[in-house]
């Protein structure tokens, strides 16, 4: 998908506007195996299969909800790209919550909300999105984040 392109002087027209929602990816198992192998989170739900299949209730293993979280860069890069900016930063998150379990196999997209956006004092702007990954088929979200994020002026 080619993400919405809006220049960064006409970012704030849209203020609480849902900017749009990615593609779906699938998370499968290599995807969960590589994350725990880069954090060292190798607890079973995670990684051990079969006894996934004999112990959790869907009888799959699950991903890491950072796993999850770890996702939005490349998710939201497909909804929208702010062009006139020398550089652009994640500035951090105000609140993530791990609202569901993202079994193995299931397919996630993110849906990104512009909440705020403020014009700081050096010129640089700063926008809080709130960023849902839903699970297709599933009617709560895996998670809910409020993000910021800063863009310099080029």
């Amino acid at each position: 998908m080619a993400p919405r392109i809006i220049h960064i002087n006409d970012l704030a027209s849209l203020e609480g506007q849902v900017i749009g929602s990615s593609d779906w990816v699938e998370i499968d198992q290599e995807r969960i195996n590589k994350f725990a192998d880069a954090t060292g989170d190798h607890q079973w739900i995670h990684v051990d299969v079969e006894r996934a299949a004999k112990e959790m209730e869907n009888g799959k293993t699950i991903a890491h909800g950072f796993l999850t979280l770890s996702l939005l860069p490349m998710l939201t890069g497909q909804i929208m790209s702010i062009d006139g900016v020398a550089r652009g930063i994640n500035y951090g998150t105000n609140k993530v919550r791990f609202t569901n379990m993202v079994p193995v196999g299931s397919r996630v997209r993110a849906t990104q909300t512009l909440k705020q956006v403020t014009v700081r004092p050096d010129g640089s702007v700063q926008s809080i999105n709130e960023v849902k990954i839903e699970i297709e088929g599933q009617d709560r979200p895996a998670l809910i984040a409020e993000t910021l994020g800063l863009v310099y002026p080029a």
